[in-house]
């Protein structure tokens, strides 16, 4: 009997002596890499570098720096005075810049249109005039309104006052620094509100929030990332800014720093001085900056960059392991 026609043919499962075709393998080619050259960064380091060298050779051959003059009056009593009145009125500058600024870009978003109108006619005119007419405007406001009174509207007076007590140069100044800086932390802290996506009033006025507790619980702590980085530089600008006083004599840095040179003509050295102390200060600042948004920051990224310190700290150990 012959094979079924369905079994197995006679080579099924066998060697039949011819080998099945291997795919040739193909080995590519190695890549070299060349680096780009960058010719325009060696040239601009080496200008750098030769601008640095004549620097420091002007500053430790050239007399006329009189570092020794600087050295004197680095800590000079009344220059240590003038740092203070210049960090007060810092603080408090930005405070009234801060609260009204917040204040007005509220108004700016209400949907009242006298509201917003009224916020945005503030901003207008503060930024659109010079901080320093403002704060001599302010400075001599008695000129204009002698004995500035409160009372009933277009009525009768109950109290009078002395503008010249009332506002003295120290607080004029004070008024043309803070309403000034109103208005630029106003279209700030709105921007930062604006940056909040409008999903999240519309889910807080669900569960039946009202507006002011939304932009209070909600939006505020969310905007303050955005607000915060150039609220730090305006803070930086206004330590700077408040040098401008000395036009109404109020004995800040600047205005101290001037009357030491108009007594003895050192105004190299003395203003050397004085850029020392903004230097620091604004160094200072600028750390504090940095930790503030640092901490804002977080819930925006799963892990926060490290810190200069911790920087440093790993890279001291990491050498010491390595070593």
């Amino acid at each position: 009997m012959g094979p079924r026609p369905d079994g197995p043919g006679p080579t099924d499962g066998q060697p039949t002596g011819v080998e099945p075709a291997v795919p040739e393998l193909i080995v590519p080619e190695l890549i070299v890499a060349v680096p780009v050259r960058h010719p325009g960064r060696w040239v601009a380091a080496a200008v750098v570098l030769l601008l640095g060298a004549m620097l420091g050779h002007s500053w430790f051959t050239n007399p006329r720096w009189r570092w020794g003059t600087v050295g004197s009056y680095l800590l000079d009593r009344r220059v240590l005075d003038g740092i203070v009145v210049t960090l007060e009125l810092t603080a408090l500058a930005m405070a009234i810049g801060i609260m009204l600024g917040a204040v007005l870009a509220v108004m700016r978003l209400s949907p009242n249109p006298i509201v917003s109108g009224a916020g945005w006619v503030y901003v207008w005119f503060f930024r659109g005039t010079p901080v320093l007419v403002q704060i001599i405007f302010w400075s001599f406001i008695a000129q204009l309104i002698p004995y500035p009174s409160v009372g009933v509207p277009f009525g009768p007076e109950l109290v009078v006052f002395d503008a010249n007590k009332l506002i003295p140069l120290f607080v004029g100044a004070l008024l043309g620094l803070g309403l000034n800086e109103a208005a630029y932390m106003a279209e700030i802290v709105r921007a930062g509100i604006l940056s909040v996506d409008h999903g999240q009033t519309e889910a807080a006025q669900a569960l039946g929030m009202r507006r002011l507790l939304i932009m209070r619980r909600v939006v505020l702590p969310q905007a303050m990332r955005v607000i915060i980085p150039p609220t730090g530089n305006e803070t930086i600008s206004m330590l700077k800014t408040t040098s401008l006083v000395s036009v109404v004599a109020v004995s800040e840095l600047f205005t101290v720093v001037g009357l030491i040179y108009g007594n003895n003509y050192q105004q190299v050295p003395l203003l050397i001085v004085a850029s020392i102390w903004y230097l620091l200060m604004t160094s200072i600042l600028s750390v504090f900056q940095y930790y503030i948004e640092r901490h804002y920051a977080r819930g925006s990224a799963r892990q926060l960059p490290p810190t200069p310190l911790q920087r440093l700290r790993t890279r001291f150990v990491v050498g010491k392991v390595h070593a």
